[in-house]
């Protein structure tokens, strides 16, 4: 009896590894190829649990999944040969496993990046070579990048796969190329500045002038008024003096000599050399001062 138990326990314990390795679980995230030595015999889309023939039925699974793919950034030329550096994205899932299959081998996911990566590559070059940067450049890129959707798709079909959706995450000028653009940019806008300090030197320059030209009619303006007024003054005063000394001629007289010799007797350094019988002294040599 011990005997027949010691045979049999390593008989229980081959077919219970025999029925393991004979079961397999495809999750509901996956979708499964059962491979007879390496020839497809069938496909496995259904979750939950399968059989297979040990050691002679192989499976690979397969994500069944949308999938991300970063595309890496490459240099294109747009229609107006102004040069861009885009980054792309896609979103993309394993339609045919079997011909996913055949297409990237034993490599699996990480072979499909690789061929789908290029797929992107060409797709993108076809489509945004018809089109200008400023379009690439838009914030409103939905038609451009449904256009490369479509193109790449076509190619992705031969891979067994779908491509979802494609994105444009970024587009810059190339990193060479953004000095020169800043350049640029700096000099139009210190132009641009140079333009508006000539137009503000300008417009100061029409006011000052015109400052100065009201100051000049202002002054020459007043002036002749002034002079108006003086003259009419002056034409007064002589009015005055003209009739006062017409009452009077002989006080008119006295009055004008004193007024010489006020003017000619007070001057600093003033030397004068006349005869003492002159007209001048009429007044300081008459009875009448003398009294």
């Amino acid at each position: 009896m011990k005997r027949f138990t010691n045979l049999l326990l390593p008989i229980l314990a081959g077919l219970g590894f025999l029925i393991m390795s004979s079961l397999y679980v495809v999750d509901e995230r996956e979708k499964a190829l059962r491979l007879w030595f390496g020839e497809v015999t069938a496909v496995i889309v259904d979750p939950g649990l399968n059989f297979k023939v040990p050691f002679l039925h192989e499976i690979v699974k397969y994500e069944d999944r949308i999938l991300p793919l970063d595309v890496q950034p490459d240099e294109f030329t747009p229609l107006d040969d102004r040069r861009l550096v885009v980054d792309g994205f896609a979103l993309w899932r394993i339609q045919d496993p079997v011909q996913f299959r055949k297409a990237v081998g034993s490599g699996g996911q990480r072979s499909a990046t690789q061929k789908l990566d290029g797929i992107m590559n060409d797709g993108m070059r076809s489509v945004l070579g018809r089109v200008t940067s400023n379009e690439i450049l838009s914030t409103d890129r939905t038609a451009l990048m449904a256009e490369i959707r479509d193109a790449v798709r076509e190619q992705a079909t031969v891979l067994g796969v779908e491509i979802v959706d494609v994105r444009i995450k970024r587009a810059d000028l190339p990193e060479q190329n953004l000095e020169a653009t800043f350049g640029r940019m700096r000099a139009e806008r210190e132009r641009e500045a140079a333009d508006e300090i000539a137009r503000g030197n300008e417009a100061a320059q029409r006011v000052r002038a015109s400052a100065d030209r009201t100051v000049v009619e202002t002054t020459s303006v007043a002036q002749k008024e002034a002079d108006i007024i003086r003259g009419q003054a002056d034409g007064k005063r002589n009015a005055i003096f003209a009739e006062a000394f017409g009452r009077d001629p002989e006080f008119f007289a006295f009055y004008r000599s004193l007024t010489a010799y006020e003017k000619s007797l007070t001057s600093d350094n003033a030397t004068m050399i006349i005869s003492p019988n002159s007209e001048f002294f009429d007044y300081l040599n008459s009875d009448s001062l003398n009294e």
